[in-house]
């Protein structure tokens, strides 16, 4: 099987962002009440996450070369905060309503420690450091971040006409489903190819 199918795998399922890893958790709990501003949000995810593996990985390079490897952190933080002005300017234009609906939280993907993390894990995990498994990685962690709102969204949604303990209700029924799923997540690692 081709590595990055692992990747793509890996990403979406075993090593998920939210879910395994435990990053990114603000904008999962704040962005998942609606399916549809949960879409949003992760296609704005998986887009950042996957050009910030891009330009991450040509910037790491250049790093090295100068021997400035410790700018690294900073360096990507800028990279992701200007992508997050392009996606937010045109969100604004072309979906006024979904930008209304994500709120504080599209400028919050800057913060996203799951954006950061890709692009870190990118330059210092993979075992090929190409481009073109960056770019894998960082799609795949992103669809996986988008699967993890997605299905938060749909049960939080049933949740809303379901008899709940009033002690539940809310926040609390929220943080047990995250649980749950993220226990339901670990069985992905046992997967073996």
């Amino acid at each position: 099987m081709p590595y990055w199918l692992y990747l793509v795998i890996g990403g979406i399922f075993i090593n998920n962002f939210v879910l395994s890893r435990f990053l990114g958790i603000c904008p999962f709990l704040g962005v998942s009440k609606k399916t549809e501003t949960a879409l949003g949000m992760g296609l704005a995810v998986i887009f950042v996450m996957g050009m910030t593996s891009i330009i991450t990985f040509g910037l790491n390079l250049l790093l090295k070369e100068l021997n400035i490897e410790y700018l690294q952190t900073i360096v990507f933080i800028l990279v992701i905060a200007a992508l997050i002005q392009l996606i937010e300017i045109v969100i604004k234009r072309f979906a006024p309503s979904l930008y209304t609906s994500l709120g504080v939280y599209l400028p919050l993907i800057t913060t996203n420690c799951a954006v950061l993390g890709v692009a870190i894990m990118n330059v210092t995990e993979l075992a090929t450091q190409n481009i073109f498994t960056s770019f894998v990685n960082g799609i795949s962690s992103g669809i996986g971040f988008t699967l993890a709102l997605l299905i938060m969204a749909g049960i939080r949604e049933k949740l809303e006409y379901s008899e709940i303990p009033e002690r539940f209700k809310g926040f609390p029924i929220t943080l047990i489903t995250a649980s749950i799923m993220a226990m339901a997540f670990t069985a992905f690692a046992g997967l073996s190819f």
